[in-house]
């Protein structure tokens, strides 16, 4: 009869482990739920009386492999807020990790979120770190979500972390639904604009074509600007859409690679409006992140190595990289970061400098990220109030132009009768 090798849970969340014999990979499984554990790994051993077959193979089987929802589900942000927000209240409260992991894989809100929880639960009963178990993970835990678990296991504060880590996701939610929600209504009136620009063109001055034909005159410049537009998108607009999808395609291939990456970053940091916003909204997720990880009992520079991926622009990066690497050698933060001129104005380095000598750095860095935030939405907001203006007064040129110059012909029509 076959052996099997088995590691399960008791109820208390324990791992147990142990052998037996069945008939059968199914008969072994309910021999195991039999005992009141649950089953985890089991391996069959080949051969007699459990010894290894001619090739000395172990035949093993993993339920931590199995995967309740397909490759393609993915687990929202609202869940991972969710997940990590209650792992964090169940290890406060003294609940083992791997007990915790069962709980909240079993009360999951979708199938995708129950797959990906459960399959962080079996690698860490399996013998891997938590952090370790993430990083298999990277579309469901970013990389400064392990790097902040990592630093609070080796501290010995993951619960701390993690409720940190849900705050700041919490906080980082609420700043990207305000960009949004600033960006919604200027990018519908753009699309309106485009529709009916594209509307007058095909359907409405073809109309007059055939009236200016008959005639007899010179079309005023402005209606023969306007109605060769007008062909050429009838006559090759399906083709100027095909080049313009290709280009897209194109130019987004050549964004994800690295050079093309630091090149738009570049180019965006260096905008006029566009540029200080995103250094704005670098530096408060970079404070932010450092203050949380220095409250929660991270050294410093174990911090500024797990702050500066939540940038996001990889030339700020770069900037903070060097600063890292000073900081190392002995020096002051806010000397180190004083190169970074692109990300840190020159009041924010002095109130950094001051936070330090006085030892509230993590506090300080905190409410500076409070303080840039509100100011980042008090520009939002004043962009927002100039762009939809601007965005109305584009609209009605364009087809105010269109309208002038299909006009125009019936005054040049007047004086020929005349």
């Amino acid at each position: 009869m076959p052996r099997f090798q088995y590691k399960a849970l008791k109820t208390d969340g324990a791992v147990a482990e142990g052998q037996l014999e069945a008939t059968g990979r199914v008969e072994a499984l309910r021999q195991i739920e039999s005992l009141g554990l649950r089953p985890v790994n089991l391996a069959e051993q080949a051969g007699k009386n459990g010894d290894k077959g001619a090739n000395g193979s172990t035949v093993s089987f993993s339920l931590g492999s199995l995967s309740l929802g397909g490759p393609s589900d993915k687990v929202a942000p609202r869940e991972l807020e969710n997940f990590t927000r209650l792992l964090s209240s169940l290890l406060a409260a003294g609940v083992p990790l791997s007990r915790a992991l069962v709980i909240l894989y079993k009360e999951a809100s979708s199938p995708a979120a129950a797959a990906k929880w459960k399959e962080v639960h079996d690698l860490v009963v399996d013998g891997m770190a938590l952090a370790d178990a993430m990083a298999q993970s990277p579309k469901t835990f970013p990389r400064v979500y392990v790097a902040m678990v990592q630093a609070g296991e080796t501290g010995g504060f993951l619960d701390v972390v993690l409720n940190q880590i849900a705050d700041f996701q919490s906080r980082e939610k609420d700043l990207k639904s305000k960009v949004m929600t600033a960006m919604l209504y200027p990018c519908i009136l753009l699309v309106l604009a485009l529709a009916v620009v594209v509307f007058l063109l095909t359907f409405f001055i073809p109309r007059f074509q055939s009236v200016f034909a008959g005639f007899g005159a010179a079309l005023p410049m402005a209606t023969q600007i306007v109605v060769g537009v007008s062909e050429i998108v009838r006559h090759y607009g399906l083709f100027a859409a095909a080049v313009i999808v290709v280009a897209v395609f194109l130019v987004r291939n050549w964004f994800t690679s690295e050079k093309g990456k630091r090149s738009w970053e570049g180019l965006v940091l260096r905008a006029p409006l566009v540029g200080p916003l995103v250094a704005q909204f670098a530096m408060s997720r970079f404070c932010r992140m450092l203050g949380t990880l220095l409250g929660a009992g991270v050294p410093l520079v174990q911090g500024l190595n797990v702050a500066r991926k939540s940038i996001g622009n990889q030339v700020l990066v770069d900037a903070v990289t060097n600063s890292i690497e000073r900081v190392q050698q002995g020096e002051q933060l806010a000397a180190s970061l004083a190169d970074c001129q692109g990300l840190f104005t020159g009041s924010v380095l002095e109130m950094i400098s001051v936070a330090e000598e006085s030892g509230r750095l993590d506090a300080e860095l905190v409410r500076i990220a409070n303080v840039t935030e509100g100011d980042l939405d008090r520009q939002l907001k004043t962009a927002v109030a100039f762009a939809e203006p601007l965005m109305l007064f584009l609209i009605a040129g364009f087809i105010g132009t269109i309208f002038i110059s299909m006009v125009l012909p019936i005054f040049t029509l007047q004086e020929h009768i005349k």
